[in-house]
C-alpha cells in the first residue's frame, strides 16, 4: 500500500487535508485480505475515494510534497489494479458506510456509534479432506471415522453438514461424498439459501437454481465456479465468510474461513460441531496423536479382516507425496496415510489442495504448517518412522 509521511512539511501547510485523506484510505483498506475474491473491488473503491479527497484539496495542497506523492501513488496503484476512474467509492459518511450486508464494515460502524476503538475481527479456519482429516477452528488436527452424516458447523448464521462413506472394504477410514450448507436468512442481505454437493455433482448454484442471495448488485452472498464440476467458492460478505469446496477423485474437500464472534454464536444444543470441538473420542482413528499406517499390505490395526495391497510401500508413498509437498508437515503425513491406505493418488492432490486452501484462507501465516511435536511423546520435523510389531506408527500431532 501507499507509504506516505509528512517529513515535517505538514506543519507548513496546516490547511492541507492530505493527512485526513491518507488516514481514511488506510482505514478503508486495513481490514482487506488480498486472498479473498472481493479484494480488488473494495480496494478500487478505496482508491477512488482517496483520489476524490485529494482532488478536493488540490488548491490548498498545491505546494505540499506529500500531496503530490499521494497523487502519483494513487495513479500507480489504480493502474496496477486496473481500477476504473469512475465507479463507487468508499465513504466516511456513516449512513453510506454502515452496510449491513458487508461484515467488514460492521466494526467501523460500531466505532462511530460507540466512540471507542474496536479491535479488528478475528477469523478462524476449518478444513476437512482425505480419509478424513479434520483441522478444527482451534488448529487441532485429527483423523476420524465419522461415517454417515455429521455437523461441521451449526450456529446462528450457518450450518454445514458432511456425509462420509468407507473408502476401503473392512477399514474404518472414510471420505466425504456429500456436503450440505445452509446460509440462514439474515435481515435484508439474503433469504435462506441451501447448497448441496455430491460426488460427481458439484453445482455452481444453490438448490433453488440461483447463484446469489439478496440483491445481486450488493453480492452479499454468491457462488463462483473456479473449475467446472471440480472447484467452487462461496462468498458470504454479510457474515465475512468464505467457503471452498473441491472434488478430487471420488471425494469432496471443504475449507472455510469465518469470524470468531459468529462461530461462537450458537445455542447449547448445537454443541456437536466437528469444526469447533473436534471428533468424539470414539470416532478417532489416530489415538492420542498416533496414526497407524498399513505397510506392504499388512492389516490395519483397528480390526480389519482383510486389507488389499495399496500398491505403495512406505518409500514409494513418501516419494509420491514429496512431489507435491516439500514441507513434511501434517499435510504431508496425511497424504502418506491416505496413499498407503487406499492407493488412490487423488488423495495426494487432496492433501496438497487442502494446504493451498489453508494458505489462502487461514488468517495467520505462522500457523499454516502444523508439525509433529518434538519431545518424549512426539517426533520432530526430520524424525524417522519407526517399526513396532510389523506396523509403522507415525506420530502426527498430539494436540488434544
Amino acid at each position: 500500500l501507499l507509504s506516505i509521511s509528512c517529513l515535517g512539511d505538514c506543519e507548513l501547510h496546516t490547511s492541507c487535508g492530505i493527512q485526513k485523506c491518507t488516514t481514511d484510505f488506510v482505514s478503508f483498506t486495513s481490514h482487506l485480505n488480498a486472498a479473498l475474491e472481493d479484494f480488488d473491488l473494495e480496494f478500487c473503491k478505496a482508491l477512488r475515494a482517496y483520489s476524490v479527497c485529494t482532488y478536493r484539496n488540490s488548491k490548498v495542497c498545491r505546494g505540499n510534497l506529500v500531496y503530490h506523492s499521494a497523487v502519483l501513488g494513487i495513479g500507480d496503484l489504480m493502474n496496477q489494479r486496473n481500477c476504473t476512474k469512475n465507479g463507487p467509492t468508499s465513504s466516511t459518511n456513516s449512513e453510506m458506510t454502515h452496510d449491513l450486508c458487508n461484515y467488514s464494515g460492521h466494526t467501523e460502524a460500531r466505532e462511530r456509534q460507540g466512540g471507542e476503538k474496536t479491535p479488528p475481527p478475528t477469523y478462524l479456519f476449518c478444513g476437512l479432506f482425505g480419509d478424513p482429516h479434520l483441522r478444527t477452528f482451534k488448529d487441532h488436527f485429527q483423523t476420524c471415522k465419522v461415517e454417515g452424516a455429521w455437523p461441521l458447523i451449526d450456529n446462528k448464521y450457518l450450518s454445514v453438514q458432511v456425509t462420509n462413506v468407507p473408502v476401503v472394504p473392512g477399514s474404518s477410514a472414510t471420505a466425504t461424498n456429500k456436503i450440505t450448507i445452509i446460509f440462514k436468512s439474515y435481515q435484508d442481505c439474503t433469504d435462506q439459501k441451501v447448497y448441496q454437493a455430491m460426488t460427481d455433482d458439484l453445482p455452481a448454484a444453490f438448490v433453488d437454481g440461483t447463484t446469489s442471495g439478496g440483491d445481486e448488485n450488493t453480492r452479499s452472498l454468491h457462488i463462483v465456479e473456479k473449475v467446472s464440476g471440480k472447484y467452487i467458492e462461496m462468498h458470504a460478505r454479510y457474515i465475512g465468510t468464505t467457503v471452498y469446496i473441491r472434488q478430487l477423485g471420488h471425494y469432496l474437500t471443504l475449507a472455510i474461513r469465518m469470524p470468531q464472534e459468529l462461530v461462537m454464536a450458537f445455542e447449547e444444543s448445537q454443541d456437536l460441531q466437528l469444526c469447533l470441538n473436534g471428533c468424539p473420542s470414539s470416532e478417532r482413528i489416530d489415538q492420542s496423536g498416533y496414526l497407524p499406517l498399513p505397510v506392504m499390505g499388512k492389516l490395519l490395526p483397528w480390526g480389519a479382516a482383510s486389507h488389499p495391497r495399496s500398491g505403495y510401500t512406505l518409500e514409494t508413498a513418501t516419494t509420491k507425496c514429496h512431489e507435491k509437498m516439500l514441507v513434511k508437515d501434517i499435510y504431508f503425513y496425511s497424504c502418506l496415510f491416505d496413499l498407503l491406505t487406499t492407493g488412490d493418488e487423488n488423495f495426494t492432490a487432496a492433501a496438497h489442495s487442502a494446504l493451498q486452501d489453508v494458505e489462502a484462507l487461514h488468517p495467520s501465516k505462522e500457523h499454516w504448517h502444523i508439525f509433529p511435536r518434538s519431545g518424549d511423546d512426539g517426533v520432530g520435523r526430520d524424525s524417522k518412522f519407526f517399526v513396532s510389531l510389523g506396523l509403522l506408527r507415525l506420530i502426527l500431532v498430539p494436540y488434544l
